[in-house]
């Protein structure tokens, strides 16, 4: 009974041991297929396009908006509550002219009193000279007294001028744009009340590539197309920012004549710079880029595989851009399929 036993673990044992090596065998079979499969999938099929040579027009395009010249926002100089606004949101105003009144009640009260304290300080004034004439007072009392009637006065004149700074006058010419309070509203010294903007001339704020900033000099006429006309205005380059934007880009404006009104503060439009053109320049297409073009990363398909290059680049005319470093002629650039490609990965080219 005991060897029948032992006969039948002996029996089981070597049946689990085959059936293991069964499995062993079929799971480095599936590895190996699966290999292929995965070596198979990791060709990724591109677009490409050959770096080359040509001319290229000193035309370039960028594209901005329109701000308002001078935007003034006009603050209350004292506190108090507002009686009287005189415009509307609007209407046309020019430097000095009446906007909006606050109460000057406390204010006049104070004037009232400094009068009062001027005209108190003369009156002692006038009776301390005639004393002094007689011997009624010492010098010292008379030069006391004409100080306190040169304060007095400088008080006054204090105090007139805070009540003259309760009507809120424009310090610039334009149209009201907004207005931020209303009749009754009691506000704080330095309060916005009023905001004016001036759209006779306008300012487009563009920002240009490191690249072609340097052609670029104050005074330099530029066309302007409007987004809402078809009309080509020209405008002046008045602002070129010293330092560039995050992106490698740098703020410039350009003064347009508005005059006529025809556009408003926030419209679109394109600036057209014209500048020399260049010859023989090696470029390749913008949507051969990795990510941004200020990025100057690159696929070049070398023998099948895609390597992934650091370039430097020049001049960006829209839709090619001019590499000054890290490509040869006739290289072979990935222009389609970047996201799906890795440095080293193969690659299959399809037209």
């Amino acid at each position: 009974m005991k060897k029948k036993t032992i006969i039948t673990i002996v029996a089981v044992v070597g049946v689990g041991i085959a059936f293991f090596l069964i499995l062993q065998n079929n799971k480095k079979q599936n590895q190996e297929e699966l290999a292929i499969v995965a070596q198979e999938n990791t060709i990724v099929t591109v677009r490409t396009a050959t770096a080359q040579k040509e001319s290229m027009s000193g035309q370039f395009t960028v594209n901005g908006t329109f701000q308002p010249e001078t935007r003034s926002q006009i603050s209350a100089e004292l506190g108090g509550q507002v009686v009287e606004i005189y415009v509307k949101e609007g209407d046309q105003v020019v430097v000095g002219q009446n906007l909006a009144r606050l109460s000057g009640d406390k204010i006049n009260v104070n004037v009232n009193n400094a009068q009062a304290n001027l005209d108190n300080a003369i009156s002692t004034l006038d009776r301390y000279e005639a004393a002094y004439e007689t011997g009624g007072v010492t010098a010292v009392q008379l030069d006391q007294s004409r100080l306190q009637v040169e304060n007095a006065r400088a008080q006054l004149q204090a105090a007139q001028l805070n009540s003259g700074d309760t009507n809120i006058r424009s310090k610039v010419n334009g149209v009201v744009n907004q207005k931020m309070v209303e009749v009754g509203m009691v506000v704080g010294a330095g309060t916005p009340l009023l905001e004016i903007v001036d759209i006779s001339s306008l300012k487009l704020n563009v920002e240009v590539d490191e690249a072609l900033v340097s052609q670029l000099q104050d005074g330099d006429p530029v066309n302007v197309l409007p987004s809402v006309s078809q009309d080509t205005l020209t405008g002046e380059i008045i602002f070129i920012s010293p330092a560039s934007t995050g992106a490698l880009k740098f703020p410039v404006e350009i003064r347009i004549d508005n005059s006529n009104a025809k556009l408003r503060a926030g419209m679109y439009a394109t600036a057209v710079f014209n500048q020399a053109g260049m010859d023989n320049i090696l470029t390749v297409p913008r949507e051969a880029f990795v990510g941004s073009v200020s990025d100057n990363q690159i696929f070049v398909v070398e023998n099948g595989v895609a390597r992934l290059k650091q370039i430097r680049t020049g001049v960006n005319y829209g839709t090619k851009v001019q590499v000054t470093g890290g490509l040869e002629e006739g290289d072979v650039v990935v222009t389609s399929g970047q996201i799906n490609l890795t440095d080293n990965t193969a690659v299959e080219i399809i037209k």
